[in-house]
């Protein structure tokens, strides 16, 4: 069965990106609806996995901060690569961005398919809509460079190279 992977937006896509993750979220994983729908799928970027009719069979976001999630692929879809491939893009858009690392909240059942893709868990287990979960990262810079990847950077220069006690802030 032939998937392609594409980019997506809410704006042009949001009926198929509600679809697959109602399906998957909503009626399989009885996740409160309240809690599915956030304001964050404006702004995220999307991907949608679709078949060779057209039909959204996978989606996942990724925000700005390099947090990925709202993964989501229909059961008959499932152990066909689907999700690889989503996260695949995911991930590859945040190394052309220049992204230091990637982030995401893994339903405990879900961790060996993330770490087979390097991520890492770290931290305590926690409950995300009545489901376990873990934090997972993956790197994917050697090195966190200010002003490439949004935030506050805190610069500590000597003071005899100011000219000046103290440190300044750079907000990018």
């Amino acid at each position: 069965m032939k998937v392609t992977i594409r980019a997506a937006t809410w704006l042009n896509d949001k009926d198929l990106l509600r679809a697959v993750r109602s399906r998957v979220f909503i009626e399989e994983q009885a996740v409160p609806v309240e809690l599915e729908w956030d304001d964050k799928d404006e702004q995220a970027r999307h991907w949608l996995a679709v078949d060779a009719d057209d039909n959204a069979v996978g989606t996942v976001r990724m925000l700005a901060d390099g947090h990925i999630g709202r993964m989501a692929v229909l059961a008959d879809h499932r152990q066909q690569g689907v999700g690889r491939a989503l996260l695949e893009a995911a991930i590859a858009h945040a190394r052309d961005s220049n992204q230091f690392d990637v982030y995401l909240y893994a339903q405990v059942q879900a961790l060996a398919f993330y770490r087979k893709l390097g991520f890492e868990a770290y931290g305590p287990e926690f409950m995300d809509a009545n489901i376990p979960h873990l934090a997972m990262r993956l790197q994917l810079a050697d090195k966190r460079l200010a002003g490439t990847h949004g935030g506050d950077f805190a610069v500590q220069i000597p003071s005899h190279q100011l000219g000046f006690a103290g440190r300044f802030d750079v907000k990018v």
